[in-house]
C-alpha cells in the first residue's frame, strides 16, 4: 500500500512540473508525458513531432492483443522493416 501511495505522489508532482517545463516549448503537456511512459522516448518524441500514434502502438495496451502485436513487432524486426518502409506503408501522417 505504501508503494502504491508513494507512485501516486510522485505522478502528482510530475503532473504538476511537466505542463511548465513543457509550456515554454509548446511542444509535449500531459499527453506528450503519457505516449512517453506508455510507448517509449522514440513514440514521445514522434508524438512531439506532430506524429500520430500508429494502431500498432495502441494495441500493446490491450493485455492479449498486446501480447500478439509484440510478436508482430518483433517479427517485423526480423524481417529487417525499417521507418522508411513504413512511412511508405502508412504516409508521412505516422512516421
Amino acid at each position: 500500500m505504501k508503494i502504491i501511495a508513494s507512485l501516486l505522489v510522485v505522478v502528482m508532482v510530475l503532473l504538476c512540473c511537466a505542463p511548465a517545463v513543457s509550456a515554454a516549448e509548446g511542444k509535449g503537456g500531459f499527453m506528450g508525458f503519457l505516449v512517453g511512459c506508455c510507448f517509449g522516448i522514440r513514440s514521445g518524441a514522434a508524438y512531439n513531432d506532430g506524429k500520430d500514434l500508429h494502431w500498432r502502438e495502441w494495441a500493446l495496451l490491450i493485455p492479449i492483443a498486446g501480447i500478439v502485436v509484440a510478436v508482430m513487432n518483433g517479427l517485423d524486426g526480423m524481417n529487417g522493416l525499417t521507418t522508411a518502409d513504413l512511412a511508405a506503408q502508412y504516409g508521412a501522417t505516422y512516421y
